[in-house]
Formats: C-alpha cells, structure tokens, sequence
C-alpha cells in the first residue's frame, strides 16, 4: 500500500481509526526523537567520564559520533540501535533517580522547543473536529494537547500513568477525545525510561489499548517498534476477539529500514485475516496534510488554522533598466523571437520516442523531432519524406506555442532546445547532443577548424582532448575498453518567467563516451577548480560572443 492508497482508506472513515505516535511526529514539532536523546546520553556521560567537552552541535559530525560510539562499544553498552540502546543509558546517566530523569526530560522536551508543523496542526485539528477520537503515544511531551488548544480552542486532558485506571472506562463510555500516554508525561511523578520500566506496561492503559484495538483499525506514525512491551501489546491485540476491524497501518520514512518485530508483526496480523501494511511515507507532515486536503466538509476555521497561510497572486513591478551595471551576472539570455510554425507529421502506424531519436540520427541534425499528441518537426520536407518512407502520409502545419508551462505544452521546452542547440552548432565546429532533458552544444574535436572557438581558448586554453590514463571499464554491453576523451561544452535550457522565455546557458565539460562521465569526476573537477565571478563572466562573454540572432530563425 502506498501513501494516496492510505489517504483514501482512513478518509472512507476517519473515525474508524485510532491513532499510535512516536517521536517521530514531535520531532517535526522541533523535539528530538529517541535517537536523539540517545545521542545526547552518550555525550553526556562520554564528558563526564573522561573530563572532555563536547557540544550538542558536535554531534552533527560523523566523526565525533564515531568516536564516543566506539569508546561505548569497548565498555560493553548496547551497539548502535539495539533494542535496549535507550533505557540502558538512562539507566547508566541516573540511575533509579526518577527527579533527575523527570529534570533532564522537562528541560530536553521544554514548551519553549515546541514550535507545530503542519502535521501536529492537521492532527490537533481532527482530534478537535471529532475526526479522531482516540489516540496512543510513548512520548512524553504536550505536543498533541498543545496543537488541539491552537487549532480548536479546546483542551484534551491526557491520561498517563497517573490515573491511569481511569482510561478503560472512559473507552468504555466513548468519553472522546481519547489521549493515552502509555510512557507518563514528564509533568508528572510517573516516567517509564528504564528497562525494568520498560519490561511490561501499566495494566490499565495497557487495558485500554488492547480494547481499543478491538474496536478501532490503527494507524501508527513516527514509532520505531523499538519497545518490546508495545509491540507485546500490539500482540495482544491479535490474541483477542475481532483484532483490528478497520485494519493496521505502520508508516514509514521513505528509505528507512523496517524493524524485523514491525515485519513480524505485520506478518501475523495478515495471516489472520486483518488488513494489515507497511506504508512509505516521506515525512509526518506530507502525509498529514495529504489526509487533511483528501477529508471532505472540513469545518472552515479549522482548515483556516491549518493552513496559516494560503497562496495569493502578487504582481509586484520588476525595476526598469539603469545606466549602472548589474550587481550579479545572470546566465539567463531573453528570447525575444520563436517560430510560429512548425511540420505536422501524419504516419501511417505510431511512432514511439525510439523512432523518433533514430529518425533525427540518421538525418544528422536534418530533423529535430517531438511528440505530444501528434508528432511535430522542423527540417525539409525532403529529409522527412527520406527518413520515413511511406509511412509518412502527409506534412502539415502546426502553431509553436508561446508557452511551456500549459499541461499539453511539456514537450515543446525541448523541441525549441533541439532547435537553438541546433542553431548555435550550425556553421561552428560544435557538434550538439541530448542528455537528461537538456541540450549540449560540444566543441568538435574533429573540426577543420577552430577558428570561431578562439575566444574560448583564450579563457580556458585547449577546448578538447584525450583524459591520460583514463580508459572506459570493459562491460557486457561494451567489452572494448576505449580511452576517455573531453571537450568544452554549453548545457543549454529554455525556461519561463513571468511570461518571457529566457535561454539558460551553462559553461560545461562532456565526456567522450557520457558513460565514463562518473571515472572522469575528478578531471572535471581539477579543470574546473579556478572557474569562479571572474572565469566564469568571461567563460560566458566567449561562448555568447558571435551572431546569435540566427538561434532563432526557423530551419
């Protein structure tokens, strides 16, 4: 199941769902995860331990962490990310001093950290419109009750391990909203952070969980699956009657690894017949605010308080020319002309992207092609009628568009690349080539002549030549190692702002075959270290120097 799929699922009936946090949904709310304050244990205890000091922003550098985990790992404390990885520091940093734990914890989870992310206000605002009536998390912090109060001016009172009895009746009475803090609030006496907290959860809340599970699909968001008496509990869960009737879904960060107990899981809730999935997702707040914009008859004020902010069409007046130049230079060059015209090519059969590229290969350069609905050309007549045979049934006219940015206009950015890179090789020892979406104009090492490169010679010396010691990696498609060449080249891309086409232009490198472009990385590296304000104004100069004008008259 994929993130839209999910969306659909708990829009069908947001209701049905309960929901279970980690840290994961506070950390977009600027709060560390449990990684994090695992970090700043090991920090902690590192520095008092051996009389050193290092700051919570060292903590960004890998080599720092390498180092206080190695000296960690020689001491015989859990490896990185195991299952026992939190509770063991704590209990090595405190020990059985709840005070000092509830200390660090109110000053690590302080309210002045908190800052709401559109996901913390998506779902304050289903809690507070009734679309979500119960909730479970592990973290101690007032996001949840803090984003509720913003977002409907109403208060949601948590239950914790401090009357913690309480929290089965008020499921049982469908006393909604529903908050559980299965790990206490740092507010409070109560906090689970050692392991021998950890080895089984308080009954009642427990209790609590294990019914609504039998009532309520969950979705569950931010949480590691680290803690083996939640996941017990999850357990539980399909060892009752009628386990999760509206499914389970486990969100994921894109690109992170899956838990083998998540897997397991998963797993035995499928085999039993619950719909039960592993869903990719690319942060908390992507995917609450897809649910929240999928949720029909949100109430306005609501939405209003989600939102912040909406978009706005401004039209503010760009500064007339001055006499002065420029404070920055731009690569950027107005098009102040295009073709109205162009072939339109009726065929016999289809023609794929792959005839097309042949088609323009064997003309070299004679046709420039693209496709939308139909497919449309620039180049003689004659050439086309050569390069398709009798499968062409007849040639047209088409109007070029003025703008690339209408839903049916996307291939013609780069039919007019094509052309312009066409343009600008056409009478020049350049020869022109296509790759990832954008036009290269290429000194041609074969050339006659190079006379019109000069000024670029002047700039950077040699324009092309062989790469010493550098030869293609022989592989099945091409078992012939050959050596690698390189030439100076101009990546060019036609963009649009505010209504005028401009012409991008960016001093490049090619790699004779493009495949050895990745081995090459460090030569275009040394030739272009010194290309900085000064090289590059003039790398511009000597490749825009010359008549552009004929760039945009039609072929």
């Amino acid at each position: 199941m994929n993130q839209p799929d999910l969306v659909a699922r708990i829009c069908d009936n947001p209701p049905a769902c309960a929901w279970f946090l980690g840290a994961g949904a506070s950390r977009a709310a600027g709060l560390p995860t449990a990684t994090d304050i695992i970090w700043d244990l090991k920090r902690r205890q590192y520095c008092r331990e051996e009389n050193q000091e290092i700051g919570r922003q060292d903590l960004q550098n890998g080599a720092v962490r390498d180092r206080l985990q190695a000296y960690f790992d020689a001491r015989g404390f859990p490896s990185l990310g195991a299952d026992d990885e939190y509770s063991a520091y704590f209990e090595r940093i405190f020990g059985e001093d709840k005070e000092r734990q509830r200390r660090y914890i109110r000053g690590t989870l302080s309210e002045d950290r908190v800052s709401l992310s559109v996901g913390n206000r998506v779902f304050g605002a289903l809690i507070s419109a009734g679309l979500t009536r119960i909730a479970f998390t592990t973290n101690f912090d007032t996001v949840v009750e803090r984003a509720v109060a913003e977002m409907g001016h109403r208060s949601v009172s948590p239950y914790h391990l401090e009357g913690a009895h309480a929290a089965n009746a008020a499921l049982n009475n469908e006393e909604f909203p529903l908050y559980c803090k299965l790990h206490g609030d740092f507010r409070y006496d109560s906090l689970k952070n050692l392991s021998v907290d950890l080895e089984q959860q308080n009954e009642d809340l427990a209790g609590c969980l294990v019914n609504a599970g039998s009532r309520f699909g969950f979705v569950v968001a931010g949480y590691s699956g680290r803690d083996d008496s939640v996941m017990q509990l999850f357990d539980r869960v399909l060892s009752a009657p009628n386990p999760f009737p509206h499914g389970l879904f486990w969100t994921i960060m894109k690109g992170t690894t899956v838990p083998a107990s998540v897997l397991r899981l998963i797993e035995r809730a499928t085999a039993q017949g619950v719909e039960a999935h592993i869903v990719e997702t690319p942060t908390f707040d992507t995917f609450m605010l897809h649910l929240w914009r999928n949720i029909d008859n949100k109430p306005r004020d609501l939405d209003t308080r989600v939102r912040k902010a909406r978009t706005a069409t401004v039209d503010i007046p760009l500064p007339g020319p001055s006499e002065s130049g420029p404070l920055v230079r731009l690569a950027a060059l107005p098009i102040v002309s295009l073709p109205e015209r162009c072939h339109a090519f009726v065929f016999t059969s289809p023609k794929e992207w792959a005839d097309l590229r042949k088609a323009m290969g064997e003309t070299k350069g004679g046709l420039i092609l693209t496709k939308g609905e139909s497919v449309w050309g620039w180049g003689a007549r004659q050439t086309a009628r050569l390069a398709f045979g009798d499968d062409l049934v007849s040639i047209a006219e088409a109007e070029v568009p003025t703008t690339l940015r209408a839903p049916g206009n996307l291939h013609v950015k780069g039919f007019l690349e094509r052309a312009i890179s066409a343009s600008v090789a056409r009478g020049r020892p350049l020869v022109t080539r296509m790759r990832h979406h954008s036009a290269y104009a290429i000194a041609d090492l074969h050339a006659d002549s190079h006379a019109d490169l000069e000024p670029l010679s002047t700039v950077v010396g040699r324009t092309g030549g062989f790469i010493r010691g550098l030869s293609t990696s022989p592989t099945p498609e091409f078992p012939t190692a050959v050596q690698v060449r390189w030439s100076e080249a101009l990546r060019i891309t036609v963009d649009e702002r505010h209504g005028q086409l401009w012409l991008l232009i960016h001093p490049d490198i090619w790699i004779w075959p493009p495949r050895a472009r990745k081995d090459a990385q460090d030569f275009m590296d040394q030739r272009r270290r010194k290309r900085f304000n000064r090289k590059y104004n003039e790398l511009l100069d000597a490749w825009i120097e010359g008549d552009w004008s004929s760039c945009f008259t039609n072929r």
